[in-house]
């Protein structure tokens, strides 16, 4: 089974490395776009950096770089994944890589969401027979699903027939305009089908020939 990027970044970020200057634990980080020693890139696209300020090796590295070159810079100590030794690699600045350290808490929400929308996917086959309105909700209302997916569950709502899909997906703020003129077509064309329409006063469901709405006494027609 291939592994994703988010499921190795997952694994990778459980890995415990330590620099052999500070015996600080090394942060799992993006690694940037090349090599900033050959250019040629780094095979990898996570690192395990020492962001250690107090680090012998990069406390050391400014004086030494300043001597040598006549410029202000220093090292941090690099290991790619899978190698037992690292490197030094040169930072201009101290909040080099500071700012790529990869977010656990983040990724593991965005697995947690994907793994969420392939269930539901899966379920789009069996929900009509079931009469199973929440797989296809969940997909319209998730912004970051397959967009072909959610159109295909648009789709179904006719099929399920079911009034309960309307509330939360009139109250969804959707990003993509096309998908919400066919949801809201297919809101209309469901209520025609069941001889139903929306109070223009409380949105309510009513009968098509309701004069009166039940719930808040407006003139519907």
């Amino acid at each position: 089974m291939t592994e994703d990027r988010t499921e190795r970044c997952l694994r990778l970020a459980q890995e415990e490395h330590y620099c052999p200057h500070c015996r600080q634990r090394l942060s799992c980080c993006e690694a940037p776009p090349f090599h900033v020693g050959d250019g040629l890139g780094w095979g990898t696209d996570i690192l395990f950096i020492c962001l250690n300020d107090e680090c012998s090796l990069y406390s050391q590295s400014w004086q030494e770089f300043e001597d040598r070159y006549g410029h202000s810079a220093s090292c941090r100590y690099v290991l790619c994944p899978g190698n037992d030794k690292g490197e030094s690699m040169m930072v201009g600045g101290k909040d080099a890589f500071k700012g790529s350290e990869i977010n656990i808490e983040e990724l593991q929400q965005q697995n947690r969401r994907y793994a969420r929308e392939k269930e539901a996917t899966a379920q789009l086959a069996s929900c009509v027979a079931e009469q199973d309105l929440e797989p296809v909700l969940y997909l319209l209302t998730d912004e970051h699903a397959d967009p072909l997916v959610r159109k295909r569950a648009c789709e179904l709502l006719l099929e399920l027939k079911d009034l309960a899909c309307i509330d939360p997906l009139r109250n969804h703020s959707f990003r993509t305009t096309d998908l919400e003129q066919q949801v809201n077509m297919t809101i209309v064309e469901l209520l025609q089908s069941l001889h139903r329409r929306e109070c223009p006063a409380c949105s309510e469901i009513i009968k098509s020939q309701a004069k009166v709405c039940k719930h808040c006494g407006h003139q519907a027609q």
